[in-house]
């Protein structure tokens, strides 16, 4: 059986940070349908007015961000002064944890094409020790498909294991560039897990018919057909005549209660008042972070 497309969420445009532009297209109001998945920022511009101001310095806690670039260049930091850099086809996975404050710099670019995703943490580890990783070009395995060239940030794909794998939540996260007019079939997540498809450039087809096809910046939300969360149901999709790259990204949901105020994500709206307070008298972090490798 095929996993059918219920809900397409294109998202809307926004500005952010300091005034980067952007497309959200996860927020607030998709919360409970792509549990554990809070927000997905969709960047691609050539011009870099739209980024450059950045996202000057900003605490986190309760969740952890992805961020993954295919062409650009964003240098981050935190307040202890941890530094890296994001190049293309690279990606950094920070568990915020108990507490960070961090800024991410996005540099002058030919372009700048990626996204950020913002994963939440389950309440047992929402106070876990803060982390970075950071996944450079050579170590994220690549697959040469008759069809299609898949990159394996995260889980495990046709055996092969991802450059990382969650402590906390378990991400499957491929990134799969699809060539023009050809389908390709994906069957290694489970009915229980949230599995959604993010389209970064050409069009996409993922309806039970694959005829109608979707263009550039939307999530599609796939939902499995049959009841049994053991069973394995098959995502089809097909590229549009310009070909299509996407982002497959799947999750078990946490089915927890979400309290949220800007870069704090936790359980209660308790919670999120200490977590405020504690900014306000210097509380905030509770983990020295360590340094970068």
């Amino acid at each position: 059986m095929k996993r059918i497309c219920t809900q397409i969420t294109r998202g809307q445009h926004a500005v952010d940070g300091a005034g980067v532009r952007l497309r959200r297209v996860l927020g607030l109001r998709t919360v409970k349908d792509y549990d554990p998945f809070l927000m997905l920022d969709g960047f691609d511009s050539s011009d870099p007015d739209d980024y450059v101001r950045g996202f000057p310095w900003h605490p986190h806690r309760g969740i952890e961000t992805v961020t993954y670039l295919l062409k650009g260049k964003i240098e981050h930091g935190d307040s202890l002064g941890n530094k890296g850099t994001i190049n293309d086809l690279e990606c950094q996975w920070m568990t915020a944890g108990s507490g960070i404050i961090h800024q991410e710099m996005p540099l002058p670019s030919e372009s700048m094409l990626g996204c950020q995703l913002w994963v939440n943490l389950p309440s047992a580890d929402k106070m876990t020790q803060p982390a970075y990783r950071d996944i450079v070009e050579q170590d994220v395995p690549v697959i040469q498909e008759e069809q299609a060239i898949v990159r394996v940030l995260s889980g495990t794909y046709n055996g092969t294991d991802g450059a990382f794998k969650g402590d906390y939540v378990n991400v499957q996260y491929l990134d799969i560039d699809l060539n023009p007019e050809h389908e390709w079939h994906y069957s290694q997540t489970s009915n229980d897990h949230t599995l959604f498809l993010y389209l970064i450039s050409g069009t996409l087809a993922a309806d039970q018919a694959l005829e109608s096809y979707e263009s550039k910046a939307c999530a599609m939300l796939m939902s499995a057909t049959s009841g049994n969360p053991e069973s394995y149901d098959t995502v089809s999709v097909k590229a549009g005549p310009e070909g299509a790259r996407f982002f497959l990204i799947a999750a078990r949901p946490l089915r927890e209660s979400v309290s949220w105020g800007g870069p704090i994500v936790m359980n209660t709206k308790d919670e999120l008042d200490v977590a405020f307070k504690e900014l306000e008298n210097n509380t905030f972090i509770k983990h020295p972070m360590p340094r970068f490798n």
